[in-house]
């Protein structure tokens, strides 16, 4: 499963469809194969086709309440509503650079990866904006 394929199961549940970066068409494949039990999953022919932007959500999830007991959970002090490290720690869910590297190509940078703090901002960024997209609603601090 791909990094941001995670991401999205961690947050909306293992019946989670994520609205993939463009040009990462495997990061649907992926999340939309491994619920079986959801009503979208049972969207036939067009399931394919709702991996678009444009797509309405399934559902609205509370990021925020998710993230901040999954953080809690840890027993450290994560402040993954600005770090992309902290938000990866938070859900379990490897955070080594060449773990940020690889969701990095997922989501279609284009920048240097080897310029961490830069990728890292962007990273946490398209992020949110993918969770939003795809039915996170995220606390007024986070724009997206």
């Amino acid at each position: 499963m791909s990094i941001f394929g995670k991401i999205m199961g961690a947050i909306f549940g293992s019946h989670a469809s994520a609205t993939p970066a463009s040009g990462g068409a495997a990061t649907a494949g992926s999340a939309s194969s491994s619920g079986a039990s959801t009503a979208s999953s049972s969207a036939g022919p067009s399931a394919g086709s709702s991996a678009s932007a444009s797509a309405a959500p399934a559902q609205t999830v509370d990021v925020a309440a998710i993230v901040d007991k999954a953080a809690a959970a840890t027993g450290e002090k994560l402040e993954w509503r600005t770090s992309i490290v902290d938000l990866l720690k938070a859900l379990n869910i490897d955070s080594s650079l060449t773990a940020r590297k690889e969701l990095a190509k997922e989501l279609g940078y284009t920048g240097d990866t080897n310029d961490s703090a830069t990728m890292n901002i962007w990273l946490h960024k398209q992020v949110m904006a993918k969770l939003a997209a795809n039915g996170g609603k995220l606390p007024p601090e986070i724009k997206h």
